[in-house]
């Protein structure tokens, strides 16, 4: 699979009354082809979200957009722009960080979290010393970290909710 030039094409989802920031690192090509976060049938996310908070897991993009908004969650990625084999983290280069500012300034988030190592190291690299806001990185919800069991995944992420 040859790598190729990518470029993020779905904005935000997050509200004004948005408390937690998760960034993942770049959708994923089944999220890109959805135009939503985490879009792969294997990926964890949305069965974790409604795990940890008790509820149906949401299907379709305005479930999604509706679970985010009442859990007070905002979801955006940290790269605007890469290039990228497939949905490999490990083969990004050149990558182009998005203005994460731009939801700060309109919401009320109070701390951010990291999706995987590679979205946590880009905000620390780039985005943080503009911020000056840290991260608190989580293991990835991607099939690729099969190292995490489902209830690992409970537990490490247990710690959003207090937000």
């Amino acid at each position: 699979m040859n790598k190729t030039h990518q470029v993020h094409e779905f904005g935000p989802a997050y509200d004004k009354d948005s408390r937690i920031l998760i960034l993942g690192s770049f959708p994923s090509v089944k999220s890109r082809e959805m135009g939503f976060y985490y879009g792969h049938p294997k990926n964890r996310f949305w069965k974790l979200l409604a795990n940890l908070y008790q509820a149906r897991e949401p299907e379709g993009i305005p479930e999604k957009k509706a679970f985010l908004a009442e859990h007070r969650i905002a979801l955006w990625d940290v790269i605007a722009s890469c290039d990228i084999t497939g949905s490999s983290d490990s083969s990004i280069r050149n990558a182009v960080v998005n203005d994460i500012g731009s939801i700060l300034k309109d919401s009320n988030i109070q701390k951010i979290y990291a999706n995987g190592k590679k979205a946590e190291g880009l905000y620390q690299k780039y985005i943080q010393p503009v911020t000056g806001i840290d991260i608190t990185g989580l293991p990835s919800t991607s099939p690729a970290n099969a190292a995490f069991s489902m209830e690992r995944l409970l537990q490490a992420w247990k710690g959003i909710k207090g937000e």
